[in-house]
């Protein structure tokens, strides 16, 4: 994995107050034939990416991005879905009085508001499974919002996460992309990364990046490249910088959910159908449009 390099060393009048934000939506495509599997599905995703799983998730991200974790707050709410906030800070602190982090109970009604007074978990429930969580660093924040859902008529099962990651200072959120793309075992990936801002040198210069990107693609491993169809769009200027991700091959062995018989069992010209509208289905989110 490519580390981030930055520019030569900086002389600043004070904090780095860069904004560096990764955000990203991740989609797993699945196939579930008969309503009961569905449901079936749906139930596993809530279990699978629960309150707990997630906070677990994003302890990580947060270990690998080199933050500390100062408390946690998380939520299940009732019949699905949970809300998770993670404070973290850039420096490791460490407080006699508190060896572990303090855990509270966040109120659904009341949305999580970042370091930067931006709001970011809205605290709603919906009529499929839904999972928020929100970490947040002293002066930035990570949040994740799961999505799972199925098409009504012909099988089609997606489990969507919405991710951002920002950051202030020397903490860059680049270096948990491998990480999260691997656990939610993405079909589709659309990747921005911004750094926004600027802070100053000791002779009052501005300066708006602190270190070199060309491509968020850099940061990603080769393993995960090889099984992805990209695409790559950069706005150098802005520090702006954004990259799709589809996977190539659609094997009906890791696609099948439940009960839905294996991929020998079922009849040829079911397997082509049923391969079809996957690959359908992943193509649709990858190009943000309907085929016919």
């Amino acid at each position: 994995m490519v580390r981030v390099q930055p520019l030569k060393k900086l002389k600043l009048t004070g904090f780095n107050n860069l904004t560096k934000s990764l955000s990203f939506n991740l989609y797993d495509v699945c196939y579930a034939k008969s309503l009961a599997e569905k449901q079936a599905y749906l139930s596993y995703i809530d279990e699978q990416y629960n309150a707990d799983r997630l906070t677990e998730i994003l302890t990580e991200v947060t270990r690998i991005i080199g933050a500390s974790i100062l408390n946690v707050a998380r939520q299940d709410y009732d019949p699905q879905g949970a809300s998770v906030t993670i404070l973290i800070s850039e420096e490791d602190l460490k407080r006699p009085e508190q060896k572990d982090a303090d855990v509270h109970r966040a109120p659904v009604e009341t949305p999580e508001v970042g370091g930067d007074g931006s709001s970011l978990a809205n605290g709603s429930t919906s009529s499929v499974s839904t999972a928020h969580v929100v970490a947040h660093l002293d002066t930035s924040h990570i949040c994740v919002h799961t999505y799972p859902e199925h098409h009504p008529d012909d099988g089609i099962c997606t489990f969507r996460a919405d991710i951002e990651v920002a950051t202030c200072g020397r903490v860059t959120p680049l270096h948990a992309l491998n990480f999260l793309i691997r656990e939610l075992d993405a079909d589709v990936a659309t990747i921005d990364y911004r750094v926004r801002g600027f802070t100053r040198d000791v002779s009052g210069r501005k300066v708006y990046i602190d270190h070199r990107i060309q491509s968020i693609q850099r940061f990603i491993d080769k393993d995960i490249l090889n099984d992805y169809q990209l695409v790559d769009v950069n706005v150098y200027q802005e520090n702006l910088f954004h990259t799709k991700l589809m996977r190539k091959k659609v094997d009906l062995d890791r696609y099948l959910f439940g009960g839905t018989p294996a991929k020998k069992a079922m009849p040829r010209a079911e397997r082509r159908q049923v391969k079809k509208r996957l690959r359908k289905e992943i193509q649709e989110i990858f190009y943000s449009r309907n085929f016919a």
